[in-house]
């Protein structure tokens, strides 16, 4: 049967797929999007389907919010300011936009006459911190954040925090006391807990999915606080070498796009993962460096990556997903190899032409001690 589907930020990277996904299901789709600079530098994306409604409002805006929601069975929320460094000093644009923002769309959920089916919502990774580790001696730990003395003496990796021995990454699931790290993941967390909460309250179903992180086409290559593989595939693309902080052997998890829309569908017509957050991942981890690297051998760009040894105020080390409630609760699977979803991305890079604005951030960071 065909929805009524209202995308929050539904012009950006995966809201966008997620709008060609839900129309070639029969679905109606209304997309409402401030369409920042930041993102869109050229107004309304030409990869926007000329079927999908488009709504220009903020989420802020509580007369915007009614207006866009009028009509509307399925909430898709993923409005939000992105970025963890950029996050530590633009607090309020941050935490108004997404946790604010959140506040707004909850709110005027209740002033509705006819109730809103269901509500999806895009959260984060990053409200782990740390992700979790193996201690050989204490079994199962999470680590606290590395300290700053810590991180200026470059001991990148964390230490057991009862026996101060070396510790190996493991899987984190849905179950690791969260640790935010940054503002950005502190808004994340509240968007999660207001949805959950208000949800829970009136008799709502939400799944929140958490994202790790997610690479592929239309992601904003000139944005420099974008997912690290659009960040890296600006650098190439205007000939200069990646940067990477730290030693490059952080740990991530990166999934293409196209499994992110599925883990979205699967959510709306699942009811198993009604109430709870879920991570949607791949399940594999890589290395920053291996990442780096295997981006420019697609590309056949011959720049290693720079190794700086500096850190980012709210990096963590190592956080890869277990995805085994997301294979449980809603039938997902990752089906996107990393390279081949490489492939896609860098068919797509061939057509583009993206600033490289990753040193202007790099600067912004050190004018506020963010970096060293």
């Amino acid at each position: 049967m065909a929805k009524n589907i209202l995308i929050t930020g539904g012009a950006g990277f995966v809201g966008s797929h997620l709008a060609d996904a839900l129309l070639a299901a029969g679905h109606n789709v209304r997309i409402f999007d401030n369409l920042t600079d930041q993102v869109h530098h050229h107004g309304i994306p030409e990869y926007l389907p000329e079927e999908a409604e488009f709504v220009h409002g903020d989420v802020r805006d509580s007369g915007a919010i009614r207006r866009a929601l009028n009509g509307i069975d399925v909430v898709f929320h993923m409005a939000a300011a992105v970025g963890v460094g950029q996050s530590m000093y633009e607090i309020e644009h941050y935490m108004g936009t997404n946790t604010q923002g959140t506040a707004v769309l909850l709110q005027q959920f209740l002033q509705r006459k006819s109730r809103v089916e269901k509500l999806v919502l895009a959260s984060s990774m990053s409200i782990y911190g740390e992700g979790k580790y193996l201690c050989a001696q204490c079994g199962g730990v999470a680590p606290q954040l590395r300290s700053v003395i810590q991180l200026r003496t470059k001991q990148w990796e964390p230490n057991c925090p009862v026996c101060s021995e070396a510790l190996t990454p493991v899987p984190t699931d849905e179950s690791k006391p969260l640790q935010c790290s940054s503002i950005y993941a502190l808004s994340k967390r509240d968007q999660e807990d207001m949805c959950l909460l208000f949800g829970r309250t009136y008799a709502l179903p939400v799944v929140a999915l958490r994202y790790f992180n997610i690479y592929g086409t239309r992601q904003a290559l000139s944005n420099p606080y974008t997912g690290v593989a659009a960040i890296f595939a600006s650098r190439l693309m205007n000939g200069h070498q990646p940067m990477i902080f730290e030693d490059g052997r952080q740990l991530r998890d990166f999934i293409s796009v196209r499994d992110v829309v599925r883990a979205n569908l699967l959510a709306m017509e699942s009811s198993q993962a009604d109430g709870i957050a879920v991570n949607i991942g791949s399940g594999e981890p890589i290395s920053i460096h291996e990442v780096a690297a295997e981006l420019a051998h697609a590309m056949d760009a011959e720049l290693p990556a720079e190794l700086t040894q500096k850190y980012r105020a709210g990096d963590v080390r190592h956080c890869f997903a277990d995805i085994t409630a997301a294979r449980k609760l809603l039938g997902y699977t990752p089906t996107v190899r990393f390279a081949d979803g490489l492939k896609d991305l860098v068919q797509w890079l061939c057509s583009q032409q993206p600033q490289d604005r990753a040193a202007e951030a790099v600067a912004h960071l050190s004018e506020f001690g963010l970096t060293a």
